[in-house]
């Protein structure tokens, strides 16, 4: 019997309340098709390179981006990046999608947590309307326009001055190399622009120099001098190092100009505004006592009291905008940051949240929010709060998608997809959808280690020795004193901002046999990979070289060997002018990098080009000795078997980069390892290999000290140190130090509470 009109109509609704995958092919997930509910929290797990990421943000992210790109006018797309289409057969019912990542806020040093949210836009109209003395509109409030910076900063807050004998060795002359700056030497453009610039001769030692020849070779202004037939731009040195290195940011310069610069240049407040980066107008004008400079430097969560205690019916409707961003920061556990914070300085999971906040007040509904981890350096007593603000914009009528392992998180989806079974080639499947307590029943892995619970020492290791910090004053450290264990497995606990980072890396970091393995970024570009960052690619190509009598160098993709139409990126990337450019699969060589010739040479039935796509499990097989067997070790030792030896390093997540890290760093022959979150990106079971791995740190007789809010990794501990009791200016304090089980049984910090609630379920 045919359908009626309203049973179609029902149907057609209930197709669109989902949204429909089709044969997702992105990475390794393997021609994956599922429904998902929208207007709903679903949660995706799996272990690490399973193929969560690639099927949410590879593929239904991705997808629905470049469609809204799309709807730009060619003009617009060309100034927008390029977002190739996904290795999908249908993606149905998408709905516009907004990304929240762990992706750090950018460099400039002008974003600060105020302009970043807007909270600093709002203080600016309110202290233009009620400040007094009044100075002018909004504007005067901003140390991004001429109107309100500090005309002696510009803006910045600091000034530089220069240590000329970082730039210079005086017992030489210019010929001699006396210039020691990146990119001045002696051979060099412009090296060759100075010594032959006429005011002083290149082979004088710079000690002899008079008083005018140092200052034209330091600080002559911008002229034009004549060197052989053609006219050169010529300015002194300090001019040109300010101009060419100074002017940038210092985070985005390369690592080695980033050291000279660290080296030459020395920073400080400015004399004339004190570092609040504004003129002398902006900082006279107040409210109820205070400028708007010490309004932005107070800890968000007093700030907040502040402006509740501000009360004006000319500007109410701003002030309650402000104190629900405010109280909404505070809400996501970022009550200890202030406005005046410069964005860059945020780790990932800060960021992440900062850019969350920016979405709670959003108008906008049946959007699809991507989430990242949201929970990265979060302690359990923040994660509730999270879990809510999550709910929230799911009840705002969105759909909220997020990849996630903490089964605090999981626990309140209202739908799961969990990915696996395995890594890697051994991943890319659905292993169940469904709601959370199917999860459970489901036998999976993820289901398997909901429950799990790692339960604490029956006997911790004593102690061979101490590392003693006194008086620590970092940020908000309160002079703490506090012994680090020798040859042990330490945890350092506390709550988001309670000085966990400023205890450790601010006083073991550079300390002799302290190697320090943290979240920072690492450096590389698309030609970067596992085996050209640890180094794994010297003895692979030493090998290659030795087998068929021939040079190593044929053997990388970044020299001789590289196929020239690609350059041995193995891409082609094509300008379309006014359209956005694509990256294909170079024709020339296929994809696999190198030339025809160097892939006829082989290694135990393999090329190079064969070697470098193996997962680095099977990579350790197949190179059973030797240092090529010894670095693959480490990083299987890691949880990286997955891995593919030449996957492009921009591919990886950051708990995959993380562990890289560890994995160099294990070679490195430390007595004491610090780790910062390693658990970052682990599944539930990675968590426990993770902790065999530090066992074995610590039996060989290494000290390790990790700070860390993964619950498992605490009861683990053979020691906790706890800092707080809360974040920023509440926090500051040793709590609590001594065993797990002492902090189970005795103490009543927030991190006591949360653990005895842990090892009891």
């Amino acid at each position: 019997m045919p359908a009626s009109s309203s049973d179609r109509r029902t149907a057609a609704a209930d197709q669109h309340d989902v949204i429909q995958v089709r044969g997702a092919r992105e990475n390794n997930l393997r021609d994956v098709s599922l429904d998902l509910p929208k207007r709903r929290l679903s949660v995706f797990t799996g272990v690490s390179g399973s193929g969560k990421s690639s099927l949410v943000f590879g593929t239904i992210a991705a997808e629905s981006q470049r469609l809204i790109n799309e709807t730009y006018t060619a003009f617009i797309q060309s100034f927008m990046p390029n977002l190739g289409r996904p290795d999908v057969d249908g993606l149905h019912n998408l709905s516009a999608a907004i990304v929240v990542d762990q992706e750090r806020m950018g460099v400039n040093s002008r974003s600060t947590v105020g302009t970043a949210t807007d909270a600093y836009t709002m203080l600016r109209i309110i202290f233009s309307r009620l400040g007094q003395p009044h100075v002018g509109t909004s504007t005067a409030f901003s140390f991004n326009s001429p109107e309100g910076m500090c005309p002696r900063c510009e803006g910045i807050g600091q000034t530089s001055d220069i240590d000329i004998d970082q730039l210079v060795d005086r017992t030489k002359s210019l010929n001699e190399g006396a210039i020691t700056v990146p990119g001045f030497n002696v051979d060099g453009w412009y090296g060759q622009t100075m010594a032959n610039s006429g005011f002083y001769s290149p082979d004088k030692k710079l000690a002899d120099f008079t008083e005018q020849e140092w200052e034209d070779l330091l600080h002559k202004p911008a002229c034009k001098v004549k060197i052989g037939s053609n006219n050169i731009s010529y300015e002194g040195l300090v001019v040109k190092v300010r101009r060419i290195y100074l002017a940038k940011d210092r985070e985005a310069m390369q690592s080695h100009i980033r050291a000279f610069v660290d080296r030459a240049v020395v920073f400080a407040d400015c004399a004339d505004c004190g570092g609040t980066r504004l003129s002398a107008a902006a900082l006279s004008s107040r409210i109820n006592g205070r400028n708007i400079a010490e309004c932005s430097a107070m800890q968000i969560s007093d700030l907040a009291e502040f402006v509740r205690g501000v009360d004006d019916p000319s500007v109410a409707p701003m002030l309650a905008s402000l104190r629900a961003l405010l109280e909404s920061l505070v809400e996501i556990g970022l009550g200890y940051l202030s406005l005046d914070r410069t964005s860059s300085t945020l780790s990932g999971g800060e960021a992440q949240r900062v850019k969350m906040v920016r979405h709670l007040g959003s108008s906008l509904t049946d959007v699809t929010y991507v989430f990242d981890e949201p929970t990265v350096g979060l302690h359990p007593h923040d994660i509730q709060r999270m879990n809510d603000l999550l709910l929230l914009l799911r009840d705002k009528g969105n759909t909220v998608l997020v990849v996630e392992h903490k089964p605090e998180v999981i626990a309140i989806a209202d739908h799961v997809v969990d990915l696996g079974p395995g890594a890697g080639t051994s991943g890319g499947e659905i292993c169940y959808t469904g709601d959370v307590a199917g999860l459970r029943a489901s036998g999976t892995l993820t289901g398997r280690h909901l429950g799990h619970r790692v339960r604490l020492r029956d006997r911790a290791r004593r102690p061979t020795g101490h590392i003693a910090i006194e008086g620590a004053d970092q940020h908000n450290l309160k002079d703490v004193s506090v012994d680090i264990p020798l040859g042990v497995l330490t945890v350092v606990t506390g709550v988001a901002g309670s000085g966990k980072s400023s205890l450790i890396h601010g006083n073991l970091s550079g300390r002799d046999g302290v190697v320090v393995a943290d979240q920072s970024a690492i450096r590389g570009s698309r030609r970067s990979n596992p085996a050209t960052y640890t180094g794994l690619l010297n003895p692979i190509r030493t090998a290659f070289a030795k087998e068929n009598g021939v040079k190593a160098a044929l053997f990388s993709a970044n020299s001789e060997g590289a196929c020239p139409t690609c350059n041995g990126i193995g891409l082609v990337y094509t300008d379309l002018a006014m359209m956005a450019g694509v990256a294909s699969v170079c024709e020339a060589c296929e994809g696999k990098r190198f030339t025809p010739e160097v892939l006829t040479y082989r290694l135990r039935g393999k090329n190079i080009s064969e070697v470098l796509d193996m997962p680095i499990e099977e990579a350790y097989a197949f190179f059973p000795s030797g240092q090529a067997h010894t670095i693959l070790g480490r990083l299987n030792d890691v949880g990286l078997g997955y891995l593919r030896l030449g996957q492009p390093l921009n591919t990886l997540s950051g708990g995959e980069r993380q562990r890289i890290k560890l994995a160099i760093h294990m070679a490195e022959k430390s007595s004491t390892y610090v780790l910062d979150e390693p658990t970052t990106g682990l599944h539930m079971a990675d968590v426990d290999n993770l902790l065999a791995l530090l066992d074995r740190l610590v039996d060989e007789g290494n000290t390790v000290v990790v700070i860390e809010h993964h619950q498992a990794v605490m009861a683990h501990a053979d020691w906790l140190i706890d800092l707080g009791p809360g974040g920023g200016h509440d926090g500051g304090e040793v709590v609590f130090t001594g065993t797990p089980a002492d902090l189970v049984a005795s103490a009543d910090t927030l991190t006591a509470r949360h653990l005895r609630d842990y090892v009891k379920s």
